[in-house]
């Protein structure tokens, strides 16, 4: 069985991860989405609200499972699962700079497990969780660009602010 791991904060999730979601789990026999700390954010959306956002939006896709991955590197995370690849989306120049550097790093941890890269549709190429957030805060409309259980929570969370 081939096992991957979709790495992020998912804060929250957009329709350009849901994107990459449907896309990579055709690629693997089981999918996991991964909810680890990333030190250099502040989220959001506590760890709860954003496993319970995720699982609305993949209810129904049966290769695709939610985990939770703290304190650990991602490939050793991906170790402990029996994962082979992980996947990265990609939608900018500097996407691939940084992701670059992680993939490379990841490969000399641990060159068992391999780093795919999936470039964003068009349709995506500009929605970022920061972006969607801060369009939400000022009370603008994201539906668009994020499921709609996410739309209610971003509205729930800026209710005081409008």
């Amino acid at each position: 069985m081939r096992i991957g791991i979709y790495p992020g904060s998912f804060d929250p999730i957009t329709n350009g991860h849901v994107d990459l979601i449907k896309r990579g789990a055709k690629l693997v026999d089981k999918l996991y989405l991964v909810l680890g700390t990333n030190i250099g954010k502040q989220c959001l959306f506590t760890l709860e609200e954003r496993i319970s956002q995720i699982e609305q939006v993949v209810a129904g896709m049966d290769q695709v499972e939610v985990k939770v991955c703290e304190n650990q590197l991602t490939v050793d995370f991906a170790k402990s699962v029996d994962a082979s690849v992980i996947l990265r989306g990609l939608r900018t120049a500097a996407d691939f700079e940084y992701e670059l550097t992680m993939a490379m790093t990841n490969a000399k941890l641990n060159p068992e497990i391999e780093t795919v890269f999936l470039t964003a549709d068009p349709a995506h190429l500009y929605v970022s969780s920061s972006t969607v957030k801060e369009i939400a805060k000022f009370s603008g409309d994201v539906s668009k660009f994020v499921p709609e259980c996410v739309v209610d929570a971003l509205n729930a969370k800026f209710v005081d602010q409008k």
